[in-house]
């Protein structure tokens, strides 16, 4: 089983000063879930240090 390939729309990201993509809220929510990395913009409240939601 594959994962559905999200596309990616203006708004759902943006390049960093080190030229990184950082996903938005906006994708996180288009996504579904919290993948558990520390995202910088997770709307969902995980706390990577402490692996748990706030």
């Amino acid at each position: 089983m594959y994962k559905q390939r999200i596309e990616l729309e203006e708004g759902d990201y943006y390049l960093n000063e080190q030229g990184y993509k950082v996903f938005t809220e906006k994708y996180h929510l288009k996504r579904g879930h919290c993948c558990k990395s520390g995202c910088r913009h997770c709307p969902y409240g995980y706390d990577k240090k402490t692996d748990s939601f706030k």
